[in-house]
């Protein structure tokens, strides 16, 4: 559905951006886990995944309409019993999935192709928002969830269109 916004914006816009890539590369990995790049108002159910665009780099390797490079957190979101360890291994299927997005350089349909990805911080378990290197959106987990942490490189090539 094209968005409603004036000429002047759509005419300039080069790149999708990168978080709409990763949800598409998690959403077909894990196609049973909720997958979002906000936490919805109504709670979600565990375990779920938040894919967040990171500060801290941002770059254009090469020609700036054609690539794009940016550090990218991911939150994995369990619930006891176990969640300490369901997230770990949550955390460890994404860290192969997002190494098999790289390794075949997964081409997203409409957005682009996936050229690098390289884990920067290993999957870490953080107990509560207010030590989250991203946006906070509210103080503490409740009793029982457990949240886990792993921030990538990543680096997309425009989707190619026709001359």
């Amino acid at each position: 559905m094209p968005l409603n916004l004036p000429e002047s914006v759509l005419s300039r816009v080069l790149l999708t951006p990168i978080e709409d890539v990763l949800l598409a590369v998690l959403r077909s990995a894990f196609p049973d886990i909720p997958i979002y790049s906000l936490i919805p108002k109504d709670p979600p159910s565990f375990p779920f995944v938040l894919v967040r665009k990171s500060r801290g780099l941002g770059d254009w390797h090469g020609d700036p309409r054609f690539i794009d490079v940016c550090l990218a957190e991911i939150q994995v979101f369990t619930q006891d019993p176990d969640g300490d360890e369901a997230g770990a291994l949550v955390s460890e299927a994404i860290r192969v999935a997002m190494h098999e997005a790289y390794m075949t350089h997964q081409r997203i349909p409409g957005k682009g192709t996936v050229l690098r990805i390289d884990m920067v911080n290993e999957p870490r378990r953080v107990t509560d928002w207010a030590t989250a290197s991203g946006p906070v959106q509210y103080a503490d987990l409740p009793a029982g969830v457990w949240r886990y942490e792993t921030v990538y490189s990543v680096a997309v090539r425009k989707e190619r269109t026709a001359p």
